[in-house]
């Protein structure tokens, strides 16, 4: 879990990303990262304040590209993926936010 606290960083620079579902619902996130695993990259983002998703916990999706300028954003299934995607993440940036067990 990820101190939500850590993103009023002034020297933070929000990207904010909006996704689509299957049914046309658009939610806001804030880009975290991209982290490479298994030759694959997944993008780590946190729902922005206000959405239904609870603050303090990131959603990681799988890069798919279908050409040069257009990606897809695939959830996981795979448990033991989503954990060492995650820990590369928190690895990464163990210095700059409180990861809560």
């Amino acid at each position: 879990m990820l101190n939500n606290e850590d993103f009023d960083n002034k020297e933070y620079e929000v990207e904010i990303i909006t996704l689509e579902d299957d049914l046309g619902h658009e939610q806001d996130f804030e880009f975290l990262d991209v982290v490479e695993y298994n030759n694959d990259e997944y993008i780590i983002l946190l729902p922005v304040e206000g959405e239904e998703e609870e603050q303090n916990e990131v959603m990681i999706l799988k890069i798919e590209s279908i050409d040069d300028e257009t990606e897809n954003y695939v959830g996981i299934d795979d448990e033991e993926t989503l954990q060492k995607v995650f820990d590369i993440f928190k690895k990464r940036y163990e210095d700059q936010f409180d990861f809560e067990e």
